[in-house]
């Protein structure tokens, strides 16, 4: 087994697993019924998302709300898309004792990296703790009122974290300080402030760099931006980045998070963005290559070369 300074093997077995899913997807229920069987082989307690998963409940597998699951498991295996897992990975966000795998239900895939073609055999190897366990960066967001630096509302991104226009068609004015330190007065459709697992998503779409998931760093990309000057910037992990929204823009702009939970934006308020405290421990098969990802899920040209997984099995 070969280990990377950002990536760990661990040889123990995970006692606890607990699955989740799609929400009504039937592929869902195909997938937790291969997987229920290796799970009971293995003698791991089984605990099943109820509001995804609970029909598939029988035997070992007990039926549990989402908050039970995640104080409970192990390993979390996300049965889905990479909305899936980052809707899983949300729930998760506050420990750093449990892993996080995903299978691939869904369409594209970057982060679900386990095929339902080798469901069994890649399944088997993670249980038998031959896998890759990689720590990635989450982001944490606050609205923050000026009178007196409450929080008026919070939330995390495995992606990224938006400011965006969504009931006007006119561009919306944005300053952004990084610690502290002006950075921009802007009129665009809003900012992207992604995680490198994130670079490859919305930022990736606005123009932005992919980041490799090593780096501790934040990328910020402006959303058709009106100069042409105002490009992507990469800035340190540990930085502190303050989004204001000019006055008689703020009710005309939210905070997404992931696009899975919204943040409003109230009168003399500020957007604080940080890198999370806890990571997330994203769990892979052996053989995994992120440059195999990418070529893969981007089109790259070109022979994979060595690094393939099915080369390397």
């Amino acid at each position: 087994m070969v280990t990377s300074p950002a990536m760990t093997q661990h040889a123990s077995a995970f006692a606890t697993v607990g699955i989740t899913g799609k929400p009504g997807d039937p592929s869902v229920a195909e997938t937790v019924s291969r997987l229920l069987p290796l799970l009971t082989r293995r003698k791991c307690r089984i605990l099943l998302d109820a509001e995804t998963t609970a029909a598939n409940a029988g035997g070992a597998a007990k039926a549990v709300p989402r908050g039970e699951l995640a104080a409970g498991a192990d390993l979390v295996i996300a049965v889905g898309g990479d909305g899936t897992l980052i809707n899983t990975a949300r729930s998760l966000a506050n420990r750093d004792d449990v892993a996080l795998m995903g299978i691939n239900r869904g369409r594209l895939g970057f982060l679900v990296d386990v095929a339902p073609e080798r469901l069994e055999e890649d399944v088997q190897h993670v249980l038998r703790g031959d896998c890759i366990v990689e720590e990635r960066m989450l982001l944490s967001a606050e609205v923050r009122r000026d009178s007196n630096d409450s929080v008026v509302s919070s939330s995390l991104a495995v992606n990224d974290v938006v400011v965006h226009r969504w009931d006007t068609a006119r561009m919306v004015e944005l300053t952004t300080h990084i610690d502290g330190e002006l950075l921009n007065h802007h009129r665009s459709d809003g900012l992207v402030v992604a995680t490198p697992t994130g670079s490859t998503a919305y930022a990736m779409a606005g123009g932005g760099p992919i980041t490799h998931p090593r780096l501790k760093a934040m990328v910020l990309v402006p959303i058709c931006p009106h100069t042409l000057s105002n490009r992507p910037l990469v800035v340190d992990a540990t930085s502190r980045v303050e989004v204001r929204v000019s006055p008689e823009h703020t009710h005309h702009v939210r905070v997404s998070c992931d696009s899975q939970e919204d943040l409003g934006v109230v009168e003399e308020s500020r957007l604080v963005i940080r890198s999370h405290p806890t990571p997330l421990r994203l769990v892979h098969p052996p053989g995994y290559g992120y440059f195999d990802i990418l070529r893969a899920k981007l089109g790259w040209g070109g022979p994979s070369g060595g690094g393939s997984r099915s080369q390397k099995r």
